[in-house]
C-alpha cells in the first residue's frame, strides 16, 4: 500500500485555519488548480456522505465522498468516487493541531492507496508534492495576506481539553534528529537542566518497555516506568511510580510529527493525573512550562549546538 503525506506550519490560530479548509465544497478558494466545485444533490458541504463533484483547470473531473468530519478534532476524511489518478482504495485525511506555544497551526494531509504494478512510488510523489504540499503552500500564502484574525469567541476544545495538560511546540530541527535524542528514556538529563542523576534501574536498556528510570528533578526524587515506545509514531508513554509531589495516577508522554514543508518537527506532550483542585492550580502550569515545554526547548537547543 502506498502512502502520500505532507505537513506544514501555518501562521494563524487553528480556529482560522480550520475555517479555511472545513468547507468540503471550498477547494476552489484555496487549491490553485481547482476551477469549480459543487456538492451533488444540493446537500450542505458538512453532511457526512455528501459527494463533491469538481473540475481542475485542465478540465479533468473528480468526485470525492466525505467519510468523516470532526469539528472537535479539526479533521476530515474522504475517498475517491471518480479518481484523479489511476489508483485504487484511496482514503485521505486532513487534520490540524494547535501549536500552543505560538498560537499557530500544524496541518497534516495524508492518504493511503494501491498503485498499479509498475507505478510503485509514482503517485506517492505526485500526490504528496503536487496536491498536498502545493495546496498547503497556497493556503499559507492566503493566510499571510489576511488581517490578523480576531480572538476566538468559543472555547478551543469543543469536546473539552483531551488531557489535563495538552501542550505543543514547533521544534526547528528535523524529526529524525529530535527523535534520536528523545527516544533515549534515560537521556533527559542531557536536555533538561533541572534533571540530574538519571539512570535506568536494574541496568535495563532505555528502550525496554517496563523499564524504570530513576532521577532527581531539582531536589525531588522520582521514578518513572516506560509504558510504551513507538518508532512508528515517534512517541513514548510513561507513568510515575515514585514522587513526593501530591499527585497519583500520573501518565504522560510526547509524540512527534514531521513538518515536511521545512524539514522540522511538531511535538505534542500530554499529561494526566489525579490531584486536588488546589494543588492543580500550581501543578498544571508548572508541568506544562517547566517540564514539557522546557524539555522540547532543551532538545532544540542541544541539537542546534551540535551543528
Amino acid at each position: 500500500m502506498a502512502r502520500a503525506y505532507a505537513s506544514i506550519l501555518l501562521n494563524t490560530p487553528i480556529e482560522n485555519a480550520w475555517s479555511l479548509v472545513r468547507d468540503f465544497n471550498g477547494l476552489p478558494s484555496w487549491a490553485p488548480v481547482i476551477a469549480r466545485s459543487r456538492i451533488e444533490g444540493g446537500l450542505d458541504s458538512d453532511v457526512v456522505g455528501c459527494v463533491r463533484d469538481f473540475y481542475d483547470k485542465e478540465g479533468a473531473r473528480i468526485r470525492e465522498r466525505l467519510l468523516a468530519l470532526d469539528d472537535a478534532n479539526w479533521t476530515f476524511t474522504y475517498n475517491f468516487e471518480k479518481p484523479a489518478f489511476p489508483v485504487r482504495n484511496y482514503i485521505a485525511t486532513l487534520r490540524m493541531y494547535p501549536v500552543t506555544q505560538t498560537n499557530q497551526t500544524f496541518a497534516e494531509w495524508g492518504s493511503t492507496f494501491d498503485e498499479a504494478p509498475g507505478d510503485e512510488g509514482k503517485y506517492e510523489k505526485i500526490i504528496s508534492n503536487d496536491v498536498f504540499a502545493a495546496n498547503f503552500a497556497n493556503l499559507a500564502k492566503i493566510i499571510a495576506k489576511q488581517k490578523k484574525p480576531a480572538p476566538a469567541t468559543e472555547g478551543r476544545w469543543k469536546a473539552g481539553l483531551p488531557n489535563k495538560v495538552w501542550t505543543s511546540r514547533h521544534i526547528k530541527v528535523p524529526l529524525a534528529d529530535v527523535w534520536g535524542v528523545m527516544r533515549d528514556f534515560a537521556g533527559m538529563g542531557r536536555w533538561h537542566d533541572e534533571i540530574t542523576k538519571m539512570q535506568m534501574l536494574k541496568k535495563h536498556r532505555s528502550d525496554k518497555v517496563s523499564g524504570t528510570r530513576d532521577f532527581y528533578f531539582g531536589t525531588g526524587h522520582l521514578n518513572e516506568q516506560l509504558l510504551s515506545l513507538s518508532d512508528i509514531e515517534h512517541s513514548f508513554l510513561y507513568r510515575i511510580t515514585k514522587s513526593e509531589i501530591p499527585w497519583i495516577n500520573y501518565v504522560s508522554g510526547p509524540r512527534l510529527w514531521p513538518v515536511t514543508a521545512n524539514n522540522s518537527t511538531f511535538g505534542v506532550w500530554t499529561g494526566d493525573w489525579d490531584a486536588s483542585p488546589q494543588d492543580d492550580l500550581i501543578l498544571i502550569p508548572r508541568t506544562e512550562q517547566n517540564v514539557y515545554q522546557k524539555a522540547f526547548a532543551g532538545v532544540e537547543s542541544l541539537l542546534k549546538k551540535k551543528k
